[in-house]
C-alpha cells in the first residue's frame, strides 16, 4: 500500500498528465479545492437484496499511484454497497447537488454467486474526485454501467477499480456525454484463475471539452480473460479526447485471453483524438492478446448512400451515429435509459451544423 500522506502533485510533464489540463480541474489535484461536507451519492433504486450505508473510516491506503485518487482515499467516509443473492432490477445510484468540491469513496462488495446490474448515474454542475473500488467474490456477476450526463462545467476525476475474484465476471459500460472535462480510469486486477471481464465504453466531445478515459487491466493470474472496446464521437472546435487501454499479462498469467480495440469518429476540423492501445506481455503461453485504434472522419459513401434516399444531410449524419453507438449503449438493457443517452447524443449533433 502507498502512503497517502505523502502526495506528488501533477506538473503536466508526467506521462499518466501530459494530455490532461490540469487548470481545468480546478484544484482536485493539487488540494487547493474546497472540499464540502455534505456527500452527493443516493439511492435512487436499492432492490432486495442491496444494502447501501455510509461507515466512518481510518483506512488512508490505496494501491493506486494516481494523486487525485490518493487524495480521496483521504477521506474519513465511504459509501459502501453490497450487493448479495441474484437480484433482476437495476441498482441506482444517483446525486444531489452539492455547493463545494467532493471527494467521493465508494465500495461495492458482490457477494459469493450474486448477481446484479448496478447503474451509477453522474449529472449536475459538480466538481468530483471518486474513487470507486468493486471486489467480487467467487462466481459473482456483476454488470457496471456509469454515466456521465453531467453539465457543461462540471470536473469529474476518478478510478473505477474492479478486482476480480475466481470465476467472477465483471461488465463496465462507460459513458461519458456530458462535463468541462472528465478524467477515468477504468482499472482491474484479477486475483484467481477464471476471471472475465468486458470493458466497453462511448463518448462524446463537443466544443471545448476533454474527456479521458485510461484504461489498465492487469492480469496477475493464470487462465482469465479481458475484452475492451471503447468507441468515441468528436465534434466541434478543441473537442479533445485521450484513450490509453493498457493490459500487462505477467509471468504468472498463462492462458490469458484479451484484446483491446478503440474507434474514434471525428465530425469536424478543430478536433483531435488521441488513442494509445498498449500490451506488455511477459509469457508466451497465451491463448491470444492484440489491439486495435482507429481514427477518422465519416464514411462518405454511408452519407451518401442514406442521402441518396432522401434523408437530409443531419439526419444522415445522426443515424450513423447512432449506429455507431448503438452496439454498447444497447447492452445497458434499459430501454429509458439508452433512449436518454440517445436523445442527449443528438442534441449535441444538432449543435454541430449550427
Amino acid at each position: 500500500m502507498l502512503n497517502t500522506n505523502i502526495i506528488h502533485t501533477p506538473t503536466g510533464r508526467e506521462e499518466a498528465w501530459r494530455f490532461t489540463p490540469l487548470a481545468k480541474l480546478k484544484g482536485l489535484h493539487d488540494g487547493t479545492a474546497v472540499i464540502g461536507q455534505a456527500h452527493s451519492l443516493v439511492s435512487k433504486q436499492l432492490p432486495a437484496g442491496a444494502t447501501f450505508n455510509r461507515v466512518a473510516s481510518s483506512n488512508h491506503a490505496t494501491n493506486s499511484d494516481d494523486a487525485i485518487v490518493q487524495r480521496v482515499v483521504g477521506d474519513s467516509t465511504i459509501a459502501q454497497l453490497t450487493i448479495d443473492g441474484e437480484i433482476t432490477d437495476p441498482i441506482i445510484i444517483g446525486r444531489t447537488a452539492i455547493k463545494d468540491a467532493e471527494y467521493s469513496r465508494v465500495q461495492v462488495l458482490v457477494k459469493k454467486f450474486a448477481k446484479a446490474t448496478l447503474i451509477f448515474e453522474n449529472t449536475g454542475n459538480s466538481l468530483i474526485a471518486e474513487d470507486i473500488e468493486i471486489a467480487l467474490e467467487p462466481g459473482s456477476n456483476l454488470t457496471f454501467v456509469t454515466l456521465q450526463e453531467f453539465d457543461a462545467d462540471a470536473v469529474y476525476a476518478a478510478r473505477h477499480h474492479a478486482i476480480v475474484d475466481k470465476d467472477a465476471t465483471f461488465k463496465s459500460i462507460t459513458v461519458t456525454i456530458g462535463g468541462s472535462l472528465v478524467r477515468i480510469l477504468p482499472t482491474v486486477e484479477f486475483k484467481a484463475p477464471g476471471g472475465d471481464v468486458d470493458l466497453q465504453g462511448v463518448y462524446f466531445a463537443s466544443a471545448g471539452q476533454h474527456l479521458e478515459h485510461r484504461l489498465h487491466v492487469d492480469h496477475l493470474v493464470p487462465n482469465a480473460k479481458s475484452r475492451v472496446n471503447y468507441k468515441g464521437v468528436l465534434a466541434g472546435d478543441s473537442a479533445r479526447t485521450v484513450w490509453f487501454g493498457d493490459v500487462f499479462i505477467r509471468a504468472a498469467a498463462e492462458g490469458t485471453d484479451t484484446y483491446e480495440l478503440n474507434r474514434n469518429l471525428l465530425l469536424t476540423d478543430g478536433a483531435r483524438a488521441d488513442s494509445v492501445p498498449n500490451l506488455e506481455i511477459e509469457t508466451g503461453e497465451i491463448v491470444g492478446a492484440g489491439h486495435a485504434s482507429t481514427t477518422g472522419r465519416f464514411d462518405d459513401e454511408q452519407l451518401f448512400y442514406l442521402m441518396s434516399r432522401g434523408i437530409k444531410i443531419d439526419d444522415a449524419r445522426r443515424l450513423v451515429v447512432r449506429g455507431f453507438f448503438n452496439e454498447i449503449i444497447g447492452q445497458i438493457n434499459n430501454e429509458e435509459i439508452e433512449e436518454r443517452l440517445m436523445n442527449h447524443i443528438d442534441g449535441e449533433l444538432e449543435k454541430v451544423g449550427k
